[in-house]
């Protein structure tokens, strides 16, 4: 007798863009400070989206970070490299198809991600607003 299995939801038609949609809802629950998303889609093959958000404090950016990568593994079922947690002045997450950059705001500014990874004159694209 054939064993059935239950029928899953129906696969996302596009897991990076649900993936970097709850990326931008995390980081907004978390009151995340300008937060920027560059999209990569044909310009890089490291990721679909980078985002870069700053925290107040260390204790707020590593909040952000391990809350993230917690949610990203409970609803998307992805295990996010974590890189930075210790010092928190600049955590790195890695799930994929986007990659976030958490920063104190000071340690952003000195590295200005966003200039680096815009390309050509176009600046980076602000998120859309959570619906």
């Amino acid at each position: 007798m054939a064993q059935t299995r239950p029928v899953s939801s129906t696969p996302d038609a596009d897991p990076a863009g649900a993936l970097h949609a709850l990326v931008l809802a995390s980081l907004d629950d978390d009151q995340a400070l300008e937060t920027v998303s560059i999209p990569l889609t044909g310009k890089s093959s490291i990721a679909d989206y980078m985002v870069i958000s700053s925290g107040r404090s260390t204790r707020q950016v590593a909040s952000m970070a391990q809350k993230l990568a917690e949610r990203i593994k409970r609803e998307r079922g992805i295990s996010a490299r974590v890189e930075g947690l210790t010092n928190a002045d600049w955590v790195l997450i890695d799930a994929g198809d986007v990659i976030v950059h958490l920063f104190r705001p000071e340690v952003r500014s000195f590295y200005n991600l966003e200039r680096m990874w815009a390309f050509g004159d176009a600046p980076p694209v602000p998120p859309a607003p959570a619906a």
